[in-house]
């Protein structure tokens, strides 16, 4: 009896592992097609890695509400054009709550750039709910330049 609860905690334990497995694939893949996206100046296509109100705090503190006023604020900015990369370090997904957290680094480029002008870290909240993983908020802080 006691074996037989021990393979069944190890059973759950294993299965869990690559359902987790599978989440944090599902995630680093919508944040590398985002990041694809970002890189090509497709806003249109970025935006649908994210909630349609997805809040996103810049580099320098400025607090946008939903993917129209990313696209204005994007639009309204002056000078070279630029993009930026997000680089996931660690990624912890909420099975029961359908949310995940990630964090890492991000650097920004000019256009036709392959050197960083600036950069700093981020974390994200993704959400499930609506069956596909996506961005809900972003934070942004610029450490380097």
């Amino acid at each position: 009896m006691k074996k037989t609860i021990f393979s069944l905690i190890g059973l759950l334990l294993v299965t869990f592992s690559f359902a987790q497995e599978d989440e944090v694939a599902l995630i680093l893949a919508q944040r590398e097609a985002s990041n694809q996206a970002l890189r090509a100046f497709d806003e249109g296509l970025n935006a649908t890695f994210s909630t349609p109100d997805a809040f996103i705090t810049t580099g320098a503190g400025t607090l946008i509400a939903g993917n129209a006023a990313l696209d204005a604020y994007i639009k309204s900015q002056k000078g070279p054009k630029m993009y930026w990369i997000r680089t996931p370090d660690e990624v912890i997904v909420n099975p029961k709550t359908n949310l995940a957290w990630e964090t890492g680094a991000w650097k920004g480029y000019y256009e036709d750039s392959e050197k960083a002008v600036v950069g700093g870290k981020y974390s994200a909240q993704w959400t499930k709910a609506s069956g596909t993983w996506l961005i809900h908020s972003q934070l942004f802080v610029t450490l380097e330049q």
